[in-house]
């Protein structure tokens, strides 16, 4: 290890975000969907190992598609190309990391082959996949549990700092976006307005009702796990909307987020509870001595879970999984919102005069409201009519025409529904629980399933 590349103070932490600082023409479009894979025979979810298993689904995939291996020891952990990745969550829920593209006409096509490839896969091995933002029937006994070292460290940590959070890891799947800035400015206005209205996301995509077979009192169980997870390393981040707020204030915040641990030699080292600080110090009691680099950096801001998380870019967290046409609608949704100046400031007109606690309010009464919940007076519903028109104007003026000779805004097609309707993809779920189900939640993976 070169020691140039020791960090022993804040500056090149602060440095390591500012370089996220893009021009509008390279600004790109990532999208991530976790989704739930289960044996069609039994409904069972897929464990690690075995003839039908998620090692046979990365092999599968490794052989017929050229895919690169992710090992950790001897196991294969996720897939790898040029472009994106296949991950593993810890309850075996699998991940697509696309790619940084263009437009949402790729991030469409992209979803599209990947879930054709799984499929492919995954009906030579008797294994479907289901996107919801909570496991609905399994429990957290019976949900495998992935051969990866940082969630075996994470989970221990987890009894410790609330209720809920090996729920989060092992039971729950998100989509989710990430977009660029262009300056400090412009990442501290994208944050301020997608943190404000990260709860209006939720509520449009809501999609965890059932827990364990049976209705759980919420339309999004998922974010409501949240609430109860680690309050060190989740929430609202009140402070992104105080004056001076930037990179600066960001890492002072991470800083004092505890640590899960470091990476050595192909293995994680516990320091869970641990400071940055005093690892910059050379005094972490992990590794007494040692100086970390910014891959260290880097990993410990990828164990930080606000409902927007800053890294080079900003992560849009507030979203359950979902079906096929919401998987795209996330990221039209964003874009549409934050790509453009004007939409930009049409956006923080809606939210700028919301005070931290409305803010925290509406946070915590969206999981079992959704569009119903309300603040100053206005329904979600309302406020997601008026995100949904400045996002289709957006979409609709950069003109990049797809399929159909259709300009991204067909995309918002699904979500307009929701509103129009009032009504989320919970609730159609929950519809169906009590009439045509008959109370037997195992209806849903053979109807919703990809």
């Amino acid at each position: 290890m070169d020691k140039t590349d020791l960090i022993t103070g804040r500056e090149p932490l602060v440095a390591f975000l500012e370089a996220g600082c893009k021009p509008r023409e390279a600004w790109r479009i990532g999208t991530e969907h976790e989704k739930f894979p289960f044996l069609t025979d039994s409904l069972k979810p897929v464990p690690y190992d075995g003839p039908r298993s998620i090692r046979a689904l990365l092999e599968g995939l490794r052989e017929r598609h050229g895919w690169e291996p992710i090992m950790e020891g001897p196991n294969i952990i996720g897939l790898k190309d040029r472009i994106g990745s296949i991950t593993l969550e810890p309850g075996g829920q699998f991940e697509l990391s696309g790619g940084a593209v263009a437009n949402l006409h790729e991030t469409c096509e992209e979803v599209h082959d990947h879930l054709a490839h799984v499929r492919q896969i995954g009906d030579r091995l008797g294994i479907g996949f289901l996107g919801m933002g909570f496991s609905p029937l399994w429990s957290l006994e019976e949900t495998p549990v992935m051969p990866k070292g940082r969630y075996r460290i994470m989970r221990e940590y987890m009894k410790r700092t609330g209720r809920l959070g090996r729920d989060m890891m092992f039971r729950s799947a998100t989509v989710q976006v990430n977009l660029d800035f262009s300056s400090e400015a412009d990442m501290v206005k994208k944050m301020r307005v997608s943190l404000a209205l990260q709860p209006v996301a939720t509520a449009l995509f809501a999609n965890s009702p059932f827990t364990e077979g049976r209705p759980n009192e919420y339309l999004s169980y998922r974010s409501a796990i949240w609430l109860d997870t680690d309050a060190d390393r989740t929430g609202m981040l009140p402070f992104v909307f105080e004056d001076g707020f930037g990179f600066e204030r960001y890492v002072d915040y991470a800083l004092d987020v505890p640590m899960y641990f470091v990476y050595r030699d192909g293995r994680y080292i516990d320091a869970t509870g641990q400071s940055f600080r005093d690892f910059m110090a050379g005094k972490l009691p992990a590794l007494p001595g040692e100086l970390p680099t910014l891959k260290d950096w880097e990993d410990h801001l990828s164990t930080i879970f606000p409902e927007v998380r800053l890294k080079q870019f900003l992560e849009m967290r507030g979203a359950d999984s979902g079906p096929w046409r919401t998987l795209c609608a996330l990221p039209a949704l964003w874009t549409g919102l934050l790509y453009d100046p004007s939409a930009l400031e049409a956006a923080w007109d809606l939210v700028k005069d919301w005070t931290a606690e409305e803010r925290q309010k509406l946070r915590e009464d969206v999981p079992k409201l959704a569009l119903k919940a309300e603040i100053r007076g206005r329904s979600v519903r309302d406020i997601a009519r008026d995100c949904l028109a400045i996002a289709r104007n957006t979409l609709d003026a950069r003109n990049i025409v797809g399929c159909k000779n259709l300009t991204e805004s067909r995309f918002l097609d699904v979500l307009d529904e929701i509103v129009d309707a009032g009504r989320t993809h919970a609730e159609e779920l929950l519809a169906l629980y009590h009439g045509r189900w008959d109370g037997d939640v195992s209806h849903v993976f053979r109807d919703f399933a990809f």
